[in-house]
């Protein structure tokens, strides 16, 4: 991902009023984050405890930030991120939900998905996936889930409203 200004981000939000945008709390480590590291920056806000943010690059490079809300009910079993689908998660998934830009998002419609809380989806794609069989090329595969991340971040972005 490429790096972010504090303006930039606010600014890539398109489903939040300028209201919400200048009230977001930003990681409190945003001037240390590895952006090469991250296929998306993802965090929850520290003074409100069920609001999330998550800003994706789409298809194009631009940058789509997304405000979320943590639903709450917590899923009856161990639900699987829908974003990174590591099977061997360290880390608990909630569902968020985030309203729709413009009137339909004023009207109260929505997308959801169960996300990793803490949106350590990059972290956890970068770990190597277990030995499938002898020979099985460790490398290939962790890219590939790199790869298959970035595409369905990019893809919820665009069901949300936010581009391809």
């Amino acid at each position: 991902m490429f790096p972010l200004t504090d303006k930039a981000v606010r600014a890539s939000f398109i489903n939040a009023s300028r209201k919400e945008t200048t009230d977001i709390t930003l990681p409190t480590d945003f001037d240390d984050l590895d952006w090469g590291s991250l296929d998306f920056l993802g965090w929850r806000d520290p003074r409100q405890p069920r609001r999330a943010y998550a800003v994706i690059p789409t298809l194009d490079g631009d940058p789509v930030g997304i405000l979320f809300k943590q639903a709450d009910a917590s899923p009856r079993s161990r639900a699987q991120c829908s974003w990174c689908q590591d099977v061997r998660l360290p880390n608990d998934v909630v569902f968020y939900s985030a309203k729709r830009p413009g009137p339909a998002g004023r009207n109260g419609n929505t997308v959801g998905t169960l996300v990793c809380q803490e949106f350590q989806c990059s972290a956890n794609v970068r770990k190597d996936p277990p030995l499938a069989y002898e020979g099985f090329d460790l490398a290939a595969a962790r890219l590939q889930r790199i790869h298959d991340l970035r595409i369905r971040t990019a893809s919820f972005a665009a069901t949300l409203g936010g581009g391809a």
